[in-house]
């Protein structure tokens, strides 16, 4: 099952996604929201629409999380093109909620940062509130769905600070969506691609990731609690750089779709 969050008589409203490809449509309007499901989305009540092209729909990010958790440098490459150690395990940060934008919406490039980086990932959205899960508790109940990330980082003032809050928290700094899918198999193995302008620039796939989702999750779990609708960035391969104003990025997680952000310079305040 497939679902995006559009804007529908004049509100934001989560809407049911079928078809693949350019002939996905969005043909009915959920009534409650999808993270309320207990990673069951077949039982939420819905009402049927007169068919919308997804690609006509304007789109917000299709999540509400409590909190974004990601993962630093789960892919060997990209932890050594950026010239540091393979963490011997998860490297968790935070980014805040108010960087969350959807796709199609603006990337705002601040003026006190001489470098923005993308960074493409597959996103995981929390479907059921975990604490604590053992070694040989299977994680895939508690996940509701997969999205496309953009993990967009002030290279320059990350380097400065010595940590990554500001670097990775300004606002529109995490692109999300197009929509979310549990109609994939991150175990199996998807491509995940980010592109400029059309120019290919990460080509990664979720089997290489130094921390598989059980580990990360399970890691996660033991210091926190996730809630429904939680988003885990889980990590970009090699490839990132940086991105001026006009030019667009695009982050393709196989099966799921491509997540598409302008960048633009911030005026300065």
């Amino acid at each position: 099952m497939k679902y995006c969050r559009f804007l529908h008589d004049g509100e934001a409203r989560y809407g049911l996604v079928e078809g693949q490809g350019e002939e996905q449509r969005i043909t009915r309007l959920l009534l409650a929201s999808p993270h309320l499901a207990g990673g069951d989305l077949e039982e939420l009540p819905s009402r049927k629409l007169p068919p919308l092209r997804l690609a006509e729909a304007s789109l917000f990010a299709p999540v509400e999380p409590t909190k974004i958790v990601c993962v630093g440098r789960n892919y060997r490459e990209h932890a050594a093109e950026l010239g540091n150690e393979v963490p011997s395990e998860p490297l968790i940060f935070l980014k805040p909620t108010s960087a969350l934008v959807g796709t199609g919406a603006e990337v705002r490039r601040p003026p006190i940062s001489q470098r923005v980086d993308y960074e493409g990932e597959m996103g995981v959205v929390i479907g059921r509130a975990c604490r604590h899960l053992n070694p040989a508790e299977d994680v895939r109940p508690f996940i509701l769905g997969y999205t496309c990330v953009n993990d967009v980082t002030a290279r320059d003032l990350q380097n400065k600070d010595g940590q990554w809050t500001r670097a990775k928290g300004f606002d529109t700094f995490c692109p999300v969506g197009p929509l979310v899918s549990d109609e994939v198999d991150p175990w199996s193995g998807i491509s995940v691609q980010t592109r400029v302008n059309g120019e290919l620039r990460q080509d990664g796939n979720t089997r290489n990731f130094i921390f598989p989702l059980e580990v990360v999750l399970r890691h996660i779990t033991q210091f926190m609690t996730l809630f429904p609708g939680d988003l885990i960035a889980t990590g970009t391969p090699k490839g990132v750089g940086p991105v001026v104003a006009g030019d667009v990025m695009e982050v393709t997680v196989a099966g799921v779709g491509a997540l598409r952000n302008q960048v633009v310079d911030e005026p300065a305040h």
